[in-house]
């Protein structure tokens, strides 16, 4: 038997050696407050099944300053995973061809972006006409 021991490459940090790596990380980060909103609205779609007392609770809870700090880390969180999101998509959808061209890779990024902001633009329209 071979007295030798085999070589283990350590893992420790090897995504931060590399800048892509760093942001990608980062970007799978934020998918952690892409869930943890999800979660809130589902469970305020729970209060909201049980009836009026505990939805006007709900909504009484997400007036506390916690809440509101919360959120606006996740907004920002999330528009950053949405930036990353459309960023990355040009190196991994197959190639788009207009008029005999390959679409640059900010056409892709910055059409996609528009999408989402013209989306979230409708759709807080939407809610703020159900509101009224």
């Amino acid at each position: 038997m071979n007295k030798r021991r085999p070589y283990v490459r350590s893992m420790d940090g090897w995504w931060k050696k590399n800048p892509f790596f760093v942001e990608y990380m980062i970007h799978e980060a934020t998918a952690l407050f892409v869930a943890a909103y999800a979660g809130i609205l589902l469970f305020g779609l729970l209060r909201l099944s049980q009836g009026e007392a505990a939805w006007n609770s709900w909504l009484l809870a997400l007036k506390n300053p916690w809440y509101i700090a919360f959120h606006l880390l996740a907004l920002v969180a999330i528009s950053y995973h949405t930036y990353t999101w459309f960023k990355i998509m040009p190196r991994t959808m197959p190639p788009v061809i207009v008029g005999g061209q390959r679409l640059s890779a900010w056409a892709i990024t910055g059409s996609g972006l528009a999408v989402a902001a013209a989306a979230s633009a409708a759709l807080l329209g939407l809610v703020w006409g159900m509101a009224r």
